[in-house]
């Protein structure tokens, strides 16, 4: 499951032993396409206790602005809320599998 974060909190990301952040905005073309690549990813992977978030930009500015959001598609890895790494833009399933666990 994808849990959409709101009012800018950080409380349940930063409380995730693991957490997979997409920044993203809802005119983006490819923030659409990685979606619902997350939520599968998200689903199939909830049994590694990896958690999964979407930030709307436009909605939680301050956000984007403490993580210095300059593009989306943004996606953050966070292991006990310190960043692991990031990358942008659209990623496969397994792209983005590899990805995450090549930054853990």
């Amino acid at each position: 499951m994808v849990q959409e974060v709101l009012n800018n909190s950080l409380d349940e990301i930063n409380a995730a032993e693991i957490a997979v952040v997409d920044f993203n905005a809802t005119w983006c073309g490819p923030c659409k396409m990685l979606a619902p690549v997350l939520h599968e990813v998200a689903e199939e992977c909830e049994s590694r206790g990896w958690k999964f978030f979407s930030v709307d930009v436009d909605q939680n500015e301050g956000l984007a602005t403490k993580f210095g959001i300059m593009a989306v598609p943004t996606v953050f890895i966070l292991k006990k809320g310190e960043r692991a790494g990031y990358f942008t833009g659209f990623r496969p399933k397994d792209d983005l599998i590899a990805e995450i666990e090549g930054k853990l």
